[in-house]
This record gives C-alpha cells, structure tokens and sequence, in this order.
C-alpha cells in the first residue's frame, strides 16, 4: 500500500460507502430524480441490464436480499449520493468503504469510471453468490468482543473446519465467518460466558477462505481491469492504509477473503485529522459504527431528500445550497 494516509483538514468530510445488508425496498425514493442521482442509476441500468430504479422501489425483499440484486443496488445508491454531494460543493477529503462499499469508493475516488464499477460489481456479485451456494457458510457478531479473545475462539471451535475473524466494525463487536457449524459452535462458546451475538442474515461466510472460489474468478476478471490513481485517497479495508493503483487488483482479490478492518480504518483517518463523516447509501450502519469508534467525530447519513438539503447545507458552498432544494420532489418517479 501507499502507506499513511494524508493529513485531513478540519471539517472536510470523509464518505463512507455502505455495505450489503443496509438494502431495503424503497431505498432512496425521494432521489431519484434528483439529476446527479437519475443519471448514475440510468448508467447502472446499461451496464447491468436490468431497470435499477424498478429494483431498488418495487422489488420484493427477497428479490433484493439476494446477493446479485443488493450488492449493486447498494452500490449504484451510494455512488448516485456521492455524486449528487460533489455536484453540491460536498467534496470529500477521503472515502472508506465497508466490504461492498470498497466496490463503490472505487468511483468515488476515481480509481474506475461509474461504468467499469457497476461492471466489476456485476462479476463480483456473481462470483461471491456461487461460491455461496458451492460452499455454504454463515457469519455471526459477537458483542464484547477482543482481538485476543475471538482469535482463540476461532481456534478452539473451528475443529478442522473454517473459522476466521470476518469484520472488525467497532471496539466490542467483531464478526465472525466461516461453516455453518463452526459458527453454531462458536456462537454456543460465546454465550456459555454469558455473551451476547447476533447472527447475519447473509447467503454465505464472506470475508473467509469459503470465498477462494470467488476470489479466484475476480484475479482472472480483474486482471484486464485498469485502474487510476484515485482523485481522493481510497483507505483500504484489508489494510486500513491508502489504495494505490498498481496493488488494487491483488488488494480486491484478497479483499474476499480477508477481514474488513473498518474500525481500524476509522481510526486512522482520525489520526490524519478527520473529523466529519458523512455515510452515502443507506440505513446509517456505518455512521453508528463511526459514533462507537469515536464519539467525538461528527456523523450523518445521506439516503433521502432531507438529509441530502441538510448536508449540503452544512458542508457544501452557499452558491450550492439553492441546487439541492430546487430539485423536483417526486417520491415515485423512473
């Protein structure tokens, strides 16, 4: 990697791309015929073949829980907010995104175009659906949860099967993914000391060894996909360090199989000075998740028309202010 990440000024936002899980029917609604935000999802719609707005306001729950339809309904969602923030005067100082999010911080940051993002998440969905299905896995949060004490959790109770620290979100809460039964065994160690978890409602064990077959079939995509120096420095999930151009493809493909480092991530963009981070998709998982690594930070959520005025209107320029308001405002339009 490229190694610490630049020095942020106060008040300059960091965005933060969210992940799978976050989806829900009806998603960004009242955006949609926002300019910006009409013209990413009618870019998406090309590329993927599908009618994204129709996916993201009518399909059913099951329909967009599944990982081929919510990995790029999430991702088109968050780009389109990104972009409609920068046509505002809302310029990010940096972007870190959270598993699926990484995907879309791609063209935030201007390492991809929105076409090859929209492409690579396509082949990417793919790939860690089938690897799903080939390799059954399940993924649990365990609360209270240390370094130490998951790493030799996982050890005690993978008894020859995959077991492995998954995601890192916040101090206390760490994920844990691999077979199904390792998990149970894992999750029953786990609340005989009297602990709390929480299973995932996820079709696989992302973020394991389950994903190598994934993997393997993203280093052969990816291996004709260029990549530019970002524009905004892209932090890294595998390494919570800058992205550069000439490791993204190794970086992306370990990205299946390594954890997500978000809470270390957070940690060292404070370190570099930020100081305000704004979420782009929805739901608002990583924006609690900031509040929990460090309470001192500001945090918001930009997923529908009120809170896109109200960002704009607390970081973007004043000449900006009027465009995000004269929009037109249509809950339901294509």
């Amino acid at each position: 990697m490229s190694g610490s990440i630049p020095a942020i000024a106060a008040g300059s936002p960091v965005f933060l791309c969210s992940g799978q899980g976050s989806q829900k029917p009806g998603m960004g609604a009242d955006l949609v015929d926002v300019p910006e935000v009409a013209e990413v999802f009618a870019c998406a719609s090309d590329v993927l073949g599908f009618d994204m707005v129709d996916l993201v306001l009518r399909a059913e729950p099951e329909v967009l829980d599944d990982t081929r339809n919510a990995q790029p309904a999430i991702c088109v969602l968050s780009v389109a907010v990104a972009r409609a923030l920068e046509a505002r005067g809302v310029e990010p100082a940096a972007v870190l995104g959270f598993s699926l999010g990484q995907v879309s911080a791609l063209a935030v940051s201007g390492m991809l175009s929105d076409e090859a993002t929209f492409a690579f998440v396509k082949e990417r969905s793919r790939l860690m659906a089938e690897a799903a299905a080939e390799h059954p896995g399940a993924m649990s949060a365990l609360l209270k949860a240390g370094e130490e004490d998951v790493a030799a959790l996982c050890d005690e109770c993978a008894q020859g099967e995959v077991l492995v620290p998954a995601n890192y979100n916040c101090p206390g809460q760490i994920v844990v993914s691999g077979a199904p039964a390792a998990v149970e065994r894992a999750e029953a160690a786990w609340a005989s000391d009297g602990k709390r978890f929480s299973r995932l409602a996820t079709s696989g064990a992302f973020h394991s060894p389950l994903m190598s077959t994934a993997a393997e079939g993203m280093a052969a995509y990816l291996a004709d996909v260029e990549f530019a120096e970002p524009r905004i420095p892209l932090v890294c999930n595998v390494t919570a360090e800058p992205l550069s151009a000439v490791e993204a493809r190794e970086s992306l493909v370990r990205h299946l199989t390594s954890p997500v480092r978000f809470q270390q991530s957070v940690e060292a963009l404070v370190a570099a000075g930020a100081d305000t981070f704004i979420e782009t998709g929805f739901g608002g998982v990583l924006a609690n998740l900031v509040k929990r690594i460090d309470k001192s930070v500001a945090r918001s959520c930009v997923q529908d028309r009120a809170s896109l005025e109200a960002c704009v209107a607390a970081h973007g320029g004043a000449e900006t202010v009027a465009a995000a308001v004269s929009a037109p405002d249509s809950s339901d339009s294509e």
